[in-house]
Protein backbone atom coordinates (compact mmCIF):
# COMPACT_ATOMS: atom_id res chain seq x y z
CA UNK A 1 0.00 0.00 0.00
CA UNK A 2 0.99 3.55 -0.91
CA UNK A 3 1.31 5.70 2.36
CA UNK A 4 1.80 9.95 2.56
CA UNK A 5 5.53 10.88 3.80
CA UNK A 6 5.50 11.33 7.66
CA UNK A 7 2.91 8.50 7.93
CA UNK A 8 5.82 5.29 7.55
CA UNK A 9 4.92 4.64 11.79
CA UNK A 10 1.64 4.70 11.63
CA UNK A 11 0.36 1.21 11.51
CA UNK A 12 3.67 -0.96 12.11
CA UNK A 13 3.86 -3.34 14.78
CA UNK A 14 3.35 -2.73 18.38
CA UNK A 15 2.79 -4.43 21.40
CA UNK A 16 -0.21 -5.62 22.34
CA UNK A 17 -2.93 -7.75 24.03
CA UNK A 18 -3.04 -11.19 22.75
CA UNK A 19 -6.73 -11.39 20.89
CA UNK A 20 -9.22 -14.36 21.03
CA UNK A 21 -7.95 -16.07 17.37
CA UNK A 22 -6.93 -19.34 16.65
CA UNK A 23 -4.53 -20.70 14.72
CA UNK A 24 -3.06 -24.18 14.02
CA UNK A 25 -0.27 -25.13 16.42
CA UNK A 26 3.35 -25.29 15.29
CA UNK A 27 2.41 -23.53 12.40
CA UNK A 28 5.67 -21.67 11.15
CA UNK A 29 5.66 -19.02 8.67
CA UNK A 30 2.59 -16.66 7.07
CA UNK A 31 2.46 -18.74 3.80
CA UNK A 32 0.67 -21.89 2.32
CA UNK A 33 -1.17 -23.18 5.16
CA UNK A 34 -3.81 -25.45 6.54
CA UNK A 35 -6.03 -23.74 9.31
CA UNK A 36 -8.21 -25.71 11.98
CA UNK A 37 -11.46 -24.86 12.87
CA UNK A 38 -12.08 -22.75 15.74
CA UNK A 39 -14.32 -20.94 18.07
CA UNK A 40 -13.21 -17.71 19.14
CA UNK A 41 -15.05 -15.04 21.44
CA UNK A 42 -15.20 -11.40 19.68
CA UNK A 43 -16.40 -8.72 21.61
CA UNK A 44 -20.27 -7.52 21.60
CA UNK A 45 -21.47 -4.69 20.42
CA UNK A 46 -24.31 -2.44 19.78
CA UNK A 47 -26.05 -0.78 16.32
CA UNK A 48 -27.69 2.07 17.92
CA UNK A 49 -25.06 4.52 17.46
CA UNK A 50 -21.42 4.29 15.96
CA UNK A 51 -20.13 5.89 19.41
CA UNK A 52 -21.45 2.93 21.71
CA UNK A 53 -19.32 0.75 20.16
CA UNK A 54 -16.21 -0.49 22.71
CA UNK A 55 -12.74 -1.02 21.87
CA UNK A 56 -11.58 -4.38 20.88
CA UNK A 57 -9.01 -6.34 21.97
CA UNK A 58 -5.44 -6.51 19.99
CA UNK A 59 -3.36 -9.64 18.62
CA UNK A 60 -0.36 -10.73 17.68
CA UNK A 61 0.59 -12.93 14.91
CA UNK A 62 4.00 -13.03 14.36
CA UNK A 63 6.45 -15.50 13.12
CA UNK A 64 4.65 -18.40 13.80
CA UNK A 65 1.27 -19.28 15.30
CA UNK A 66 -0.20 -20.63 18.29
CA UNK A 67 -3.83 -21.68 19.59
CA UNK A 68 -4.27 -19.15 22.25
CA UNK A 69 -6.24 -19.82 25.36
CA UNK A 70 -9.69 -18.54 24.91
CA UNK A 71 -11.55 -15.80 26.96
CA UNK A 72 -15.10 -16.68 27.60
CA UNK A 73 -17.22 -15.48 24.88
CA UNK A 74 -19.56 -12.42 25.50
CA UNK A 75 -23.39 -12.47 24.22
CA UNK A 76 -23.03 -11.79 20.35
CA UNK A 77 -26.02 -9.41 19.37
CA UNK A 78 -28.97 -10.56 17.24
CA UNK A 79 -27.55 -9.88 14.36
CA UNK A 80 -24.25 -11.89 14.61
CA UNK A 81 -25.86 -15.36 15.89
CA UNK A 82 -26.45 -16.87 12.13
CA UNK A 83 -24.42 -16.74 8.89
CA UNK A 84 -21.62 -13.67 8.28
CA UNK A 85 -20.84 -13.12 4.93
CA UNK A 86 -18.20 -11.31 2.71
CA UNK A 87 -18.33 -10.09 -1.06
CA UNK A 88 -14.92 -9.38 -1.95
CA UNK A 89 -13.65 -7.61 -5.37
CA UNK A 90 -9.83 -6.96 -6.21
CA UNK A 91 -8.46 -3.87 -7.24
CA UNK A 92 -5.29 -5.40 -9.20
CA UNK A 93 -6.30 -9.21 -9.58
CA UNK A 94 -10.43 -8.61 -11.14
CA UNK A 95 -10.58 -11.61 -8.76
CA UNK A 96 -14.62 -11.71 -7.21
CA UNK A 97 -14.95 -13.82 -4.05
CA UNK A 98 -18.45 -14.14 -1.64
CA UNK A 99 -18.32 -16.43 0.51
CA UNK A 100 -19.94 -17.42 4.29
CA UNK A 101 -16.57 -17.02 6.38
CA UNK A 102 -18.27 -17.41 9.84
CA UNK A 103 -21.50 -19.04 11.77
CA UNK A 104 -22.21 -17.86 15.04
CA UNK A 105 -19.20 -17.94 17.32
CA UNK A 106 -17.24 -20.47 14.62
CA UNK A 107 -14.67 -19.28 11.59
CA UNK A 108 -15.32 -21.49 8.43
CA UNK A 109 -12.09 -23.15 7.95
CA UNK A 110 -12.32 -23.51 4.17
CA UNK A 111 -13.67 -19.87 3.93
CA UNK A 112 -11.16 -18.57 5.62
CA UNK A 113 -8.80 -20.36 3.74
CA UNK A 114 -9.91 -18.88 0.41
CA UNK A 115 -9.89 -15.51 1.37
CA UNK A 116 -6.46 -15.82 2.43
CA UNK A 117 -5.76 -16.78 -1.05
CA UNK A 118 -7.81 -14.13 -2.34
CA UNK A 119 -6.05 -11.50 -0.21
CA UNK A 120 -2.23 -12.70 -1.25
CA UNK A 121 0.60 -10.54 -1.99
CA UNK A 122 -0.68 -9.71 -5.57
CA UNK A 123 3.23 -8.71 -6.91
CA UNK A 124 4.62 -12.46 -5.62
CA UNK A 125 1.93 -14.53 -5.08
CA UNK A 126 2.83 -15.52 -1.62
CA UNK A 127 0.31 -16.28 0.70
CA UNK A 128 -0.16 -15.07 4.30
CA UNK A 129 -2.44 -16.07 7.22
CA UNK A 130 -5.02 -13.25 7.32
CA UNK A 131 -6.58 -12.15 11.18
CA UNK A 132 -9.95 -13.10 11.05
CA UNK A 133 -11.06 -10.10 13.07
CA UNK A 134 -10.56 -7.80 9.98
CA UNK A 135 -13.12 -9.53 8.43
CA UNK A 136 -15.37 -9.34 11.44
CA UNK A 137 -14.18 -5.46 10.93
CA UNK A 138 -15.43 -5.30 7.61
CA UNK A 139 -18.71 -7.26 8.65
CA UNK A 140 -19.46 -4.77 11.11
CA UNK A 141 -19.13 -1.68 8.59
CA UNK A 142 -20.95 -3.08 6.49
CA UNK A 143 -24.16 -3.22 9.15
CA UNK A 144 -23.64 0.11 10.32
CA UNK A 145 -23.57 1.25 6.99
CA UNK A 146 -26.46 -0.09 5.23
CA UNK A 147 -24.29 -0.93 2.52
CA UNK A 148 -23.90 -4.63 1.13
CA UNK A 149 -21.59 -4.21 -1.96
CA UNK A 150 -18.62 -6.01 -2.37
CA UNK A 151 -15.40 -4.49 -0.83
CA UNK A 152 -12.78 -3.36 -3.35
CA UNK A 153 -9.71 -4.75 -1.96
CA UNK A 154 -6.64 -2.59 -3.00
CA UNK A 155 -3.85 -4.39 -0.99
CA UNK A 156 -4.12 -7.53 1.54
CA UNK A 157 -0.94 -9.94 2.78
CA UNK A 158 2.54 -8.37 1.75
CA UNK A 159 5.18 -10.38 1.79
CA UNK A 160 8.94 -9.09 3.47
CA UNK A 161 9.96 -8.87 0.34
CA UNK A 162 7.57 -7.08 -1.77
CA UNK A 163 7.00 -4.43 1.54
CA UNK A 164 11.12 -3.88 1.23
CA UNK A 165 10.62 -3.43 -2.76
CA UNK A 166 7.74 -0.79 -1.53
CA UNK A 167 10.04 0.79 0.58
CA UNK A 168 12.92 1.55 -1.72
CA UNK A 169 10.71 2.07 -4.68
CA UNK A 170 7.69 4.58 -2.92
CA UNK A 171 9.68 7.25 -1.10
CA UNK A 172 9.45 5.66 2.32
CA UNK A 173 5.99 6.10 2.50
CA UNK A 174 5.66 1.88 3.51
CA UNK A 175 6.04 0.68 7.13
CA UNK A 176 9.22 -1.11 7.94
CA UNK A 177 7.04 -3.30 10.29
CA UNK A 178 4.10 -2.87 8.64
CA UNK A 179 1.04 -5.05 9.52
CA UNK A 180 0.12 -6.27 6.15
CA UNK A 181 3.04 -8.64 6.50
CA UNK A 182 1.25 -10.22 9.57
CA UNK A 183 -1.86 -10.54 7.94
CA UNK A 184 -3.76 -7.74 10.03
CA UNK A 185 -4.23 -5.43 7.61
CA UNK A 186 -6.03 -4.32 4.60
CA UNK A 187 -6.64 -1.23 2.11
CA UNK A 188 -10.63 -0.79 1.10
CA UNK A 189 -13.58 1.09 -0.73
CA UNK A 190 -16.84 0.30 -0.70
CA UNK A 191 -19.31 1.38 -3.66
CA UNK A 192 -21.73 3.79 -2.59
CA UNK A 193 -19.93 4.86 0.41
CA UNK A 194 -17.63 8.42 0.73
CA UNK A 195 -14.00 7.78 2.33
CA UNK A 196 -15.12 9.97 4.83
CA UNK A 197 -18.21 7.74 6.04
CA UNK A 198 -15.67 5.12 5.56
CA UNK A 199 -13.45 5.95 7.59
CA UNK A 200 -15.62 7.54 10.53
CA UNK A 201 -17.63 4.43 10.41
CA UNK A 202 -14.21 2.68 11.25
CA UNK A 203 -13.14 4.81 13.67
CA UNK A 204 -16.45 4.29 15.21
CA UNK A 205 -15.61 0.66 16.02
CA UNK A 206 -12.52 1.09 18.54
CA UNK A 207 -11.33 -2.12 16.89
CA UNK A 208 -7.92 -1.44 15.25
CA UNK A 209 -6.52 1.38 13.39
CA UNK A 210 -7.39 3.63 10.58
CA UNK A 211 -5.93 5.38 7.94
CA UNK A 212 -7.37 8.11 5.44
CA UNK A 213 -5.82 8.17 1.88
CA UNK A 214 -7.98 10.27 0.20
CA UNK A 215 -5.54 10.61 -2.82
CA UNK A 216 -5.54 6.77 -3.29
CA UNK A 217 -9.32 6.42 -2.60
CA UNK A 218 -8.72 4.06 0.15
CA UNK A 219 -9.31 3.41 4.01
CA UNK A 220 -6.62 1.29 5.94
CA UNK A 221 -8.24 -0.76 8.82
CA UNK A 222 -6.06 -3.30 10.95
CA UNK A 223 -6.40 -5.24 13.99
CA UNK A 224 -3.74 -3.73 16.02
CA UNK A 225 -3.75 -0.60 18.73
CA UNK A 226 -6.76 2.10 18.40
CA UNK A 227 -5.26 4.88 16.14
CA UNK A 228 -6.25 7.09 13.11
CA UNK A 229 -4.28 8.79 10.89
Amino acid sequence: MTHNAGSRTDHQHLPMTPKPTCFRPGQRGRRHFLRSACAVGAGGWGTAAFASLPVSPGSTLDGWRDIRPLPHAPERPASEHGARKLSLLHAHTGERLSLVYAEGSRYEPQALQALDRFLRDHYSGDVGQIDPLLFDQMHRLQALLGNRRAFEVISGYRSERTNMRLRETRGGGVARNSLHMEGRAIDVRLPGVTLADLRRAAMSLQAGGVGYYASDRFVHLDTGPVRYW
